[in-house]
């Protein structure tokens, strides 16, 4: 854990290229995300050596630095302080007149983007005293992370397909939303909890309007970023998704009926904010300067809009209307085996980057019903890997290297930080992958059995997943039946991960010292020359 963020801060800056190679600073639920200048500049084997930085992920746009979570918002706050002392002393150098940066590099050099992928914080390989030699089915820590860094070069084509870089764009838009979702999504589950108990009536009514009121303008917020991420201005991109939730709409008739406020919740504000951003690029390729600064704002306004009252509003309704239905369907009629797809198929949708397109699923339920039942279930996955993960351990004892690795990697994945076992332990050695794709479908399928049961499971937020979901667990059986359900399915995972690799998932022999470690000799069936007669 970091106790110190300013000391984390003060070891990323100059590794990351400096001052003068960041661009951009910003952070999500477990990762410090940073806009570089120069890729190349970045030392990663340092940077994954930095205690308390459980890994890195190479994404197109940015480059990630992944700390958990609880500790990547004080980190980001110390970097981003560094950050702007540093510029000041930069800008000081320049005036000076050398026109370099402290470390003697040309500054705003420009790189091209790389391809989505993620590399592992791996602990420094421990060598295996000399009576000891590792069996080469034992693989060390240090292998799998390059074994690691071959999956990443074949993975560089496929991220760089049209779909991943919408996905991508899709995620950069709702992934800076997930605190104040997080934040409200608790305190809403507060105000249940009191309702229920009927404590403090006079303050549940205050806590209700708190953790509803982002709900309810959470259409501008989608609005603002959507504009900005596609290249317009943000405060167009919200002003049009803002007739979205504007009560006057329940005026407007679209296809011969009224239109409500709210409907078509985030996925209007999306493609209005879109339309929104392709009619301003129009316009200002057209309009000349003096009448840009009237004409482009007023026709962005004007033209989006109306295009979103009486087209977007209505058809994005009838879609998250559909997925809102489908979501229970599935659930309460198929429930155990959409759980058991669903949560067997989720690590390998993380590990394509295809995850990223249920962000707005996930966005939809939580508007609609005030929880998302998705979530929970795929969050099984991570289960079966720290399972998974937990059998390599077991079945390794010899492997000091790897078994440090998962030591440090396992109190995140607990937390739902899943990518230093993924990438660092599991899916280099192959079969692991496997067997934790089937605890997550284990326990997706228990959480699903409860649902058709009549006791779904919800969260009221996204991002957090493993234990540090159970605050924000919601459900029409209370949250004390809810937690209880997603506790099973944790375990569940955790059992039928572990289970699976431990039997399944390794090599026979895998983790045997090929050497008696008492006589510090190989034993007799691997010495060379003729083995010896059996005893008659």
């Amino acid at each position: 854990m970091i106790k110190d963020p300013h000391a984390t801060a003060a070891a990323l800056l100059p590794l990351v290229g400096g001052p003068a190679n960041v661009i951009s600073v910003a952070h999500c639920m477990t990762r410090l995300r940073l806009g570089l200048a120069d890729r190349s500049r970045v030392d990663d084997e340092a940077l994954r050596a930095v205690p308390g930085v459980l890994g890195v992920v190479e994404d197109g746009a940015s480059y990630q630095v992944v700390l958990g979570p609880g500790v990547v918002g004080r980190v980001t706050a110390a970097f981003e302080a560094l950050l702007a002392a540093g510029r000041i002393g930069t800008a000081d150098d320049r005036a000076d007149g050398d026109g370099r940066d402290d470390d003697g590099e040309d500054g705003g050099k420009t790189a091209g983007a790389d391809d989505a992928s993620v590399t592992p914080a791996v602990a420094p390989a421990v060598t295996p005293a000399a009576d000891t030699t590792v069996a080469p089915a034992a693989d060390t820590a240090d292998a799998l992370a390059r074994r690691g860094a071959e999956l990443k070069a074949r993975q560089k084509a496929r991220n760089a397909t049209p779909l991943k870089t919408v996905l991508r764009r899709v995620a950069d838009i709702f992934v800076p939303l997930i605190p104040a979702l997080i934040g409200c999504g608790i305190v809403a589950g507060i105000a249940g909890l009191l309702t229920n108990l009927r404590w403090l009536p006079g303050l549940t009514p205050a806590l209700t309007a708190l953790s509803s009121a982002f709900m309810a303008l959470i259409a501008v917020f989608v609005g603002h970023n959507t504009a900005r991420e596609f290249g317009g201005t943000p405060v167009l991109g919200g002003a049009v998704a803002a007739v979205v939730v504007y009560p006057g709409v329940a005026k407007v008739t679209a296809f011969g009926t009224a239109l409500a406020p709210g409907q078509g919740g985030v996925l209007g504000a999306l493609a209005a904010a879109v339309l929104g951003t392709y009619v301003e690029k129009w316009c200002r390729a057209r309009l000349p300067g003096t009448l840009d600064v009237l004409l482009t704002p007023t026709l962005t306004v004007l033209v989006s809009g109306l295009l979103t009252l009486y087209v977007l509003m209505y058809a994005a309704g009838e879609v998250a209307t559909a997925i809102g239905t489908a979501a229970d369907w599935l659930l309460t009629t198929t429930g155990a085996l959409a759980g058991l797809i669903l949560g067997g198929l989720f690590l390998p949708l993380v590990m394509l980057g295809l995850h990223q397109a249920l962000i707005p699923i996930h966005t939809t339920l939580i508007e609609q019903q005030g929880h998302t039942v998705l979530l929970p279930i795929l969050a099984m996955a991570g289960a079966g890997q720290v399972g998974a993960a937990a059998a390599v351990y077991v079945r390794l004892r010899h492997d000091t290297s790897l078994r440090t690795t998962i030591r440090s990697a396992l109190p995140a994945g607990l937390l739902g930080v899943g990518e230093p076992l993924i990438y660092g332990v599991s899916l280099p050695l192959g079969r692991p992958f496997l067997t934790a794709c089937v605890g997550g479908a284990a326990g997706g399928a228990f959480v699903g059995l409860f649902a058709m049961l009549g006791t779904e499971v919800g969260a009221t937020a996204i991002g957090p997943s493993g234990w540090a979901l159970f605050p924000l667990l919601a459900g029409g059986g209370g949250w004390a039946v809810t937690a209880g359900v997603y506790g099973g399915g944790l375990l569940t995972g955790y059992a039928v991960g572990f289970l699976a690799t431990y039997f399944f998932g390794l090599p026979d022999g895998a983790g045997r010292p090929v050497c008696d470690p008492e006589k510090h000799e190989p034993r007799p069936a691997d010495r060379p020359g003729p083995r010896p007669a059996s005893p008659r």
